[in-house]
This record gives structure tokens, sequence and C-alpha cells, in this order.
């Protein structure tokens, strides 16, 4: 039986009537580390948005942690959503509530009840990326580095199946960046799968994994020289 966590065939993806990608095959095994990079443009943010339900799949094959992508239905996004974390290049923490609050908004959202199990989630998953003792500051008091590492605590919040990473460096210096991908590298040694989609070829280097690239509306592996 096939350990795919994602897999598309022959999958085009369009943005409106624009197409972004064509005959697009890809798999992604649970517990791989996968880049996707490409030059702005060229279709990385529409295919990330295909996975996680904001555009539709309309021609070819895809299934994503057990949901099929061309006939799934508004309704089940929020169920495809529990099963992914999504980690956004620009943090989307609400500066309102605390860190403890934000990771508790999403567990309201869904669909947590019991306030011992979620205090003891959110422990957990802050301690994850070393947050722990910031729960009860504001995201306007945490550095971009420590907001993002808050960003990777709410992707771990429901356990996902896969971890959508979307420039996830983007707005991080240098080596507030190898910081955040060194406590990715750890989540993913502790097993989880993720795809993440980057322009930081320093980390790449740093890092070597399976890559995917965008390019002339193809996505396809490269083969990365041993440095």
């Amino acid at each position: 039986m096939s350990q795919a966590v994602l897999e598309l065939k022959n999958a085009s993806i369009f943005q409106r009537e624009s197409l972004i990608l064509d005959d697009v095959s890809v798999s992604i095994d649970k517990g791989e580390f996968v880049y996707l990079i490409g030059k702005t443009g060229s279709g990385k943010s529409s295919f990330m948005k295909t996975l996680y339900g904001d555009l539709p799949l309309q021609k070819g094959e895809g299934t994503i942690v057990g949901f099929d992508l061309t006939t799934l239905k508004e309704k089940d996004i929020p169920f495809l959503r529990r099963k992914l974390g999504v980690v956004f290049q620009d943090f989307k923490l609400l500066n309102d509530r605390t860190i403890k609050d934000n990771l508790l908004f999403v567990l309201h959202a869904t669909g947590w009840k019991d306030k011992a199990a979620m205090d003891q989630k959110i422990d957990s998953v802050l301690d994850k990326v070393g947050m722990k003792s910031k729960s009860f500051k504001y995201p306007y008091q945490l550095s971009g580095g420590e907001q993002q590492r808050v960003g990777i605590a709410r992707a771990l919040l429901n356990d996902p199946e896969l971890i959508l990473a979307d420039e996830p460096t983007g707005n991080l210096d240098p080596q507030t960046s190898v910081e955040v991908m060194q406590v990715l590298q750890e989540i993913n040694k502790n097993g989880n799968t993720i795809l993440m989609a980057t322009h930081d070829y320093a980390l790449i280097l740093k890092y070597p994994s399976k890559t995917l690239k965008c390019d002339d509306h193809q996505i396809f592996e490269v083969v990365q020289k041993t440095v």
C-alpha cells in the first residue's frame, strides 16, 4: 500500500481561466521533506492553494491526506484543513490576543471542547518550537523568528498528516531563517511530512532534500548537485 500523503496525476492548475501549471504529476510520501522552488509568478502559491482547497483542481487526478481534490466540496474544506498544517510567510497571527489565545482560537475553530486537553496541546506544540515560556505575550512583542515559530506551533495543533510551509523564511533574516529551518527539520525527524515553498537556495544547500521546481507551467523534480 502506497504511503503517499499527496499524489497528483496529469493535473492542471488554473487561476480562474488562466492555466498556471499543466500536466503535473507529483507524489510525496509520508515522512518526506520536500522543497518547492521557482521564480515569483511560476505557480508555487497557486499549487499550494490547490492543495489546501483555495483553488479547485479542474483537470487531472489529485489526492491529499485521503481527500480527492477533484470532488472536494466547500463543506469538506474545514475537514481537509484539520489534516493539514499551513505555515504562512507573513505569520497570520492575531495581534489583539496572546500567543496562547491565538492557538486556543484555532482549537475552538476545529472543534476542541476539553479545556485541560487544549491547554496540554498548546503547551506541547509551543514546547516543540521553543516558545513555551512566551505563551502570555502578544505577537507584536515577539521578533519575526519567534512569530514564525508560533506559526509552526499553530500548524502542529491538530497533528497534521502534511505541513504546507509557504515561504516560511521569506520575511526573516538569514540567521533567523536557519533557526526556523532547524525547527522544521526537527519536526520532520519526528515524523511530520513537510512541503516547503522557498526562494532561499542557501537553505536548500545547507539542508539538501527532495526538490520540486515550478518552471514554464510545469513542476518537475530537480537533482541537486552535491556541493
